[in-house]
């Protein structure tokens, strides 16, 4: 299990390690998934590895199955047959909240803040397991709690600045635009500190100006703190811009992984997205 590096700043969080000669390692492997919804096989022996550092788009049409892999992947449902492992570890069994501590965090589709806090308390309330949460602490380490708080507090405005909003630092999160609310789910999975992020669909509701400040994230948390990105998206102009590889689903199984300019003409690619056809606006 990783030690959690939730309360420390940003620059802290970066790994620090000599860029590799051999291939990235593994951080994230489901070996042949299989999950059904009464007569309906949602996800049939999916297999899937993510590689440290990567950015990996996840495509298919409407009822593929991206987003239970997604639910089976960060825990939210338990898979019917198969394996999850984060670092080599055995995880599927195993809820969100603890897939969390071992350093996988996820968003939804539609972003789920806490419309009563404002967008600064949002993001100090994401790092786990911090000192102040529990009751003796705060009688008989109060000094550690009041220091755990500041590093909080200060990595959260690193955050606000990182995600553009530290003009909104004070509004209720209810009140964002869909494109904010976007980017503080996302400044909440990097206060979390888990280097494996899992995006549902970050480009839905974003207009293009909150769409390239969002991408550009993406990107500096890619590059600068080394964080790993699966990402389920529509927008085959944003999975071409940020993902390579990019794995294509149909019926709940895998169909074909690549380059973006690879899966885009394969001829099994086109028949999934059109039902058959010469090109593929994919």
């Amino acid at each position: 299990m990783q030690a959690s590096t939730s309360g420390q700043p940003l620059a802290q969080q970066i790994q620090g390690r000599p860029l590799a000669t051999h291939r990235p390692r593994l951080v994230l492997r489901a070996r042949q998934l299989r999950k059904s919804f009464g007569g309906i096989r949602a996800v049939s022996d999916m297999s899937i590895t993510l590689r440290e550092g990567s950015i990996t788009g996840l495509i298919g049409p409407n009822g593929a199955g991206k987003s239970t892999l997604f639910h089976l992947l960060s825990g939210v449902i338990v898979p019917d047959a198969g394996h999850v492992e984060l670092f080599g570890v055995d995880v599927t069994a195993l809820p969100p909240h603890e897939r969390a501590r071992r350093g996988l965090v996820r968003s939804f589709q539609l972003a789920r803040e806490f419309g009563a806090l404002t967008v600064l308390e949002n993001l100090l309330l994401a790092p786990q397991a911090q000192c102040g949460e529990r009751l003796l602490p705060l009688f008989f380490r109060p000094a550690r709690v009041t220091a755990e708080e500041r590093q909080v507090y200060a990595r959260a405005r690193e955050v606000l600045d990182l995600a553009r909003l530290t003009p909104l630092r004070n509004e209720y999160a209810v009140n964002l635009s869909g494109g904010q609310k976007k980017l503080l789910e996302l400044g909440r999975a990097l206060m979390t500190g888990c280097p494996v992020i899992l995006l549902d669909e970050p480009g839905a509701g974003v207009n293009p100006a909150l769409m390239g400040l969002l991408t550009d994230m993406i990107r500096r948390l890619n590059s600068e703190f080394r964080k790993t990105f699966l990402i389920i998206e529509h927008d085959m102009d944003l999975v071409a811009r940020l993902c390579d590889p990019v794995i294509v689903m149909t019926d709940g199984r895998h169909l074909a992984e690549g380059s973006f300019e690879t899966v885009r003409k394969d001829p099994e690619v086109i028949r999934a997205y059109l039902g058959g056809g010469a090109v593929a606006d994919v």
